[in-house]
């Protein structure tokens, strides 16, 4: 039989379950009984046992549209992206049709059902000159890569879907599976006794990703439309947030080389002055991170790191 609840029950989608937040918005609401949960992601399984999950690919419409129309959910959580900055340089085609196109096809059968999408994007829309920016700054992307997320969100936009777009930088946190977050990256190649080439010359806020969860949560719940700037407590260099992670978990500084951007001689340009201020979300939301040693105190209990 079933229950008055049942009825009541959101159902929500996350789309790139497997990846390090799609890995911890999959946790968080699987605990939660008053929601009807769908992971997807582009490998044949969930990295997360227990969970309701379906294989997607989000360029070929027909799956979207399979997917979304069988569940018909109540909220899209898309956390899908081609998040390699240097190969979307090389693999244009790849990186437009998972960062553009799959979003336009998420929209249109977002649009069908009536569902709230909530889309990740970047600081990387951003040029990096005159950071850290607000929601209100002009957008100037200088790699392939934060093109194509800004012309993601311009989908999402002018879809007539009732969506939200979260930008977010430097992401780290606990995500049990996948590759290593740039923390437990530094901690491996330091503990290995690894000497590592850190740039001094790329500011951000490094954004703890159960921060990012807690913001996604609000929004979920509150219903929020538009545009917010999701980051860290404190702007910092990479190497400096570098000589932080040494510092907590008692590593040898030596082993890490200051550098500039320039001397990497990547394939994509990087926005250096960068970051993003979070006002909005701390008025509008309630939006609150944490301090970083406390980050890495949480990561440091939950890996046994």
């Amino acid at each position: 039989m079933i229950s008055p609840k049942d009825f009541i029950k959101k159902r929500i989608l996350i789309v790139g379950s497997n990846g390090m937040l799609g890995q911890r918005l999959t946790e968080y609401f699987l605990a939660k009984e008053e929601v009807e949960l769908l992971a997807s992601s582009a490998e044949d399984e969930s990295f997360i046992p227990g969970v309701a999950f379906r294989k997607i690919d989000i360029t070929h419409k027909e799956e979207v549209k399979k997917i979304i129309n069988d569940f018909y959910p109540d909220v899209i959580i898309n956390t899908a992206a081609y998040t390699n900055v240097d190969g979307c340089e090389s693999n244009r085609e790849l990186a437009w049709g998972v960062n553009v196109t799959g979003v336009a096809n998420l929209t249109h059968y977002a649009w069908a059902c009536d569902a709230h999408m909530i889309h990740i994007s970047s600081d990387y829309v951003f040029d990096g000159e005159n950071g850290p920016y607000t929601e209100n700054d002009m957008v100037h992307p200088v790699s392939y890569y934060g093109r194509t997320k800004l012309a993601s969100e311009n989908t999402l936009r002018g879809s007539g879907v009732f969506g939200t777009i979260i930008r977010t930088n430097v992401l780290y946190g606990p995500a049990k599976y996948g590759r290593p977050d740039f923390v437990k990256w530094v901690v491996n190649s330091l503990r290995e006794g690894k000497t590592i080439r850190i740039v001094t010359d790329q500011i951000n806020n490094p954004t703890y990703i159960d921060d990012l969860v807690s913001a996604i949560l609000r929004i979920v719940d509150y219903t929020k439309e538009g545009l917010y700037h999701i980051g860290g407590k404190e702007f910092l260099s990479r190497f400096d947030f570098t000589l932080r992670i040494a510092d907590f978990f008692g590593l040898d500084k030596n082993l890490i080389l200051p550098i500039k951007t320039a001397e990497l001689n990547q394939a994509a340009k990087r926005p250096l002055k960068s970051g993003l201020i979070t006002l909005k979300a701390e008025s509008e939301l309630g939006y609150s991170p944490r301090e970083i040693e406390e980050t890495f105190q949480l990561m440091k209990i939950e890996l046994n790191l």
